[in-house]
Order: C-alpha cells, then sequence, then structure tokens
C-alpha cells in the first residue's frame, strides 16, 4: 500500500454499509455482522474497525489497531524502496580506429559501471567509408566483451542501426 491508499482507507464511523464480513484481531472469520454491532466489537476491545477490502460483497473490515497498521504499512514501504536497485544505462562510445590502449581504458571504466549495478551501452560511430567495414567494428566489440568476460551476462546483443554500432551489456545476476 502506498501513502495515498493509507488514507483512503476507512475507518470505524466512516464505514457506510449495512454489513460488513468481520476478521478478528488474531485473524479468525468472525463472519457477517451489522455494521454497528462490529463496530460496537471493534470498541469493546479498544481497537478500530478498518475497510480491508471494500469491493468484496459484503466489503471485508478487520478489527485492529489502525495506528499500528499504519507504522507497519510504512515500514513495508521504506523496505521495499530499500531494497530496489536504482540501475541506469551508462554510454561509452568510439571509433572502430580506436587503439587499443584506448579502448582498455573504456574497459576498466565500463567495469566501474558494471560493478555498481548498471548496463553499459557501447556504442561504434562509423565515419564516412567506415561503414563499408562493419566487421571491424564487431570485432572491437568481440574483444571488449572477452576483457569483461565473468562481470556481465553472456551474449549481449549487437546492433547496426545506421551509423552506430552498439551493444548493451548488463551485470551477471548476483545470487
Amino acid at each position: 500500500m502506498n501513502q495515498n491508499n493509507i488514507q483512503k482507507v476507512r475507518i470505524n464511523n466512516q464505514i457506510r454499509v449495512l454489513q460488513v464480513r468481520v476478521l478478528d484481531a488474531d485473524g479468525s472469520n468472525l463472519g457477517v455482522l451489522n455494521t454497528r454491532d462490529a463496530l460496537k466489537l471493534a470498541q469493546d476491545k479498544a481497537l478500530d474497525l478498518v475497510e480491508i477490502n471494500p469491493k468484496a460483497v459484503p466489503p471485508v473490515c478487520k478489527i485492529l489497531d489502525y495506528g499500528k497498521f499504519k507504522y507497519d504499512e510504512k515500514k513495508k514501504q521504506q523496505l521495499a524502496k530499500k531494497n530496489q536497485t536504482n540501475q541506469e544505462l551508462k554510454e561509452l562510445t568510439f571509433r572502430p580506429n580506436t587503439d587499443e590502449n584506448d579502448l582498455t581504458h573504456k574497459v576498466a571504466q565500463a567495469k566501474l559501471f558494471i560493478e555498481e549495478g548498471h548496463k553499459v551501452k557501447f556504442t561504434i560511430r562509423f565515419r564516412g567509408r567506415e561503414i563499408t567495414h562493419p566487421q571491424v567494428g564487431k570485432d572491437k566489440l568481440d574483444w571488449i566483451q572477452t576483457q569483461m568476460a565473468g562481470l556481465i551476462a553472456a551474449n549481449p546483443f549487437v546492433s547496426l542501426e545506421g551509423k552506430f554500432m552498439t551493444m548493451i551489456v548488463s551485470p551477471v545476476k548476483q545470487k
């Protein structure tokens, strides 16, 4: 549930239907009750009647501590946000006649990006008649692939679009 859903949850006197299916605080089903009776039952236990599933017929409500419910939902959101990874696409561009020393430097940069968990896009820009020899670019990408073996997922897709040959590599899935 996100913050908006927590605010949209109806509690206690906000529940306007005549009958609701009630779940106790321990999760046991108390059956279908009149809303007033369910509310009285919740108040006797010093808890709240919270609408869990408003689309069911009759709507499902649970007797629980609403403050604790909101707190738990907020903690779940924070944990989910903490565990998600933000992956960017980093691009490294060079030409088909780039020397091996410069390519070694590009590979070192790419290894840093891969270790941080980012995808890397290698782009070879062909100029003029260089496009008549796409195998030169393919050989460069193959060399890069062998240099980064073990860090990247196997068999990245290589495409040639116009004057650009691209290869996108992603980090190996960590278990």
